[in-house]
């Protein structure tokens, strides 16, 4: 059953790309028809003399032209196409080689800009399907751990996607230089209007080369607990524990004070304190917070939990217990906390040793006894 759903789910992505493709031809070759016929300055000439053509090829690009765009007029006589005795394949033709702009000298056509688009998407659709892969089979058995291989999986990506970039210009034979007066004036327009976009961008490649933070780490960020789920090229993602999703701009990552709980190992310690009442063995309540502790699995053994008497309170005495627990979860730590404190109350129940609380004890100095002296409602008035 399962082999089947597969079967269905991939046969359905390729019939949603062939459909997109197919899509973006018909796009493109509709958007070189508008101009064509919107373009009065020019006309479609016939590019082979009559009766040296492949009639039956003709035919057919005349029958695929009329049902793609039956309303296109020809320009040259301005009488329509179904007027004249061109063929509608002669026709198509000069629309595939019409002219469509000058960049720097280069002449850019119809067909290779629809070429240019076509093997930009293409390549798009391939190499997020090779990055899926390289992420699914290839880095599983790598030594990297997950938070590297997804860093390097999105590397990976970013590297194509240039590449990706420059095949269009390929293809149009527009060389890079074309387009160095308008880098540079888009450069300073992006120097005052988007400082804090291209400071995002820049301290998502900081944070994916120096990774102070990783995916799966817990932090806590300005108060905010919460687990990296996702480091971008502008901004991280983070889960609470509200499992509200948080999206952080990069750069505050490198330009505030971020806890990381887990940055070297998970291994973080906790406490708990306690107060007992005075008069109680100091050294039975030690062993009995030791007790608590060591009935816990979520305690590591190693190193080993120790308690400090802290100090005479005004109200107890106190004490610290510190533990060591990993932190696999931004939970881990309180719920470890929790259980332990359940734990110490019923051991001091059973024990008999009293948790302080704050109280006030008043002493009356027997040696200057206070008149006390009770009038009646009648003998209180003048």
């Amino acid at each position: 059953m399962w082999e089947e759903e597969i079967i269905e789910h991939h046969h359905g992505k390729y019939m949603y790309s062939k459909s997109f493709l197919l899509l973006l031809l018909y796009s493109s070759i509709l958007f070189a028809a508008v101009l064509m016929c919107a373009s009065p300055a020019r006309s479609f000439e016939v590019p082979y003399p009559p009766g040296q053509e492949n009639r039956v090829t003709h035919s057919l690009l005349d029958g695929i032209f009329s049902l793609l765009f039956p309303w296109c007029p020809l320009r040259g006589d301005s009488v329509s196409l179904s007027a004249t005795n061109v063929p509608f394949s002669d026709q198509f033709l000069s629309i595939w080689n019409f002219d469509l702009f000058v960049i720097d000298g280069h002449l850019v056509k119809v067909n290779q800009f629809v070429m240019a688009l076509l093997a930009f998407f293409i390549g798009l659709a391939v190499l997020r399907q090779i990055v899926r892969l390289f992420r699914e089979r290839v880095l599983p058995k790598t030594t990297l751990k997950p938070n590297e291989a997804a860093t390097t999986a999105k590397l990976l990506y970013y590297f194509g996607l240039v590449l990706l970039l420059l095949l269009p210009l390929h293809i149009i034979h527009i060389p890079l230089t074309a387009f160095a007066f308008v880098g540079g004036a888009l450069a300073i327009g992006v120097g005052f209007g988007a400082q804090n976009l291209i400071n995002n961008f820049i301290s998502g490649f900081i944070l994916m080369a120096e990774r102070p933070i990783r995916v799966g780490d817990v932090i806590d960020i300005e108060g905010t607990f919460a687990t990296v789920e996702d480091i971008g090229p502008r901004s991280t993602r983070i889960r609470t524990g509200d499992n509200i999703h948080v999206l952080v701009p990069n750069s505050s990552f490198l330009e505030k004070n971020i806890i990381n709980w887990t940055l070297s190992d998970k291994m973080v310690r906790a406490h708990v304190t306690v107060g007992v009442a005075y008069g109680s063995p100091v050294r039975k309540v030690e062993a009995l917070l030791l007790q608590a502790v060591s009935e816990n699995e979520r305690v590591l053994k190693d190193p080993k939990p120790f308690v400090l008497f802290k100090d005479f309170g005004d109200n107890s005495l106190l004490f610290y217990l510190y533990f060591w627990v990993s932190m696999d979860n931004m939970t881990q730590r309180l719920i470890t906390e929790s259980d332990i404190r359940f734990r110490i109350d019923d051991l001091f129940r059973e024990s008999g040793i009293v948790i302080a609380f704050p109280q006030r004890d008043v002493h009356l100095d027997a040696s200057k006894p206070l008149e006390l002296k009770i009038l009646r409602g009648d003998e209180g008035r003048e």
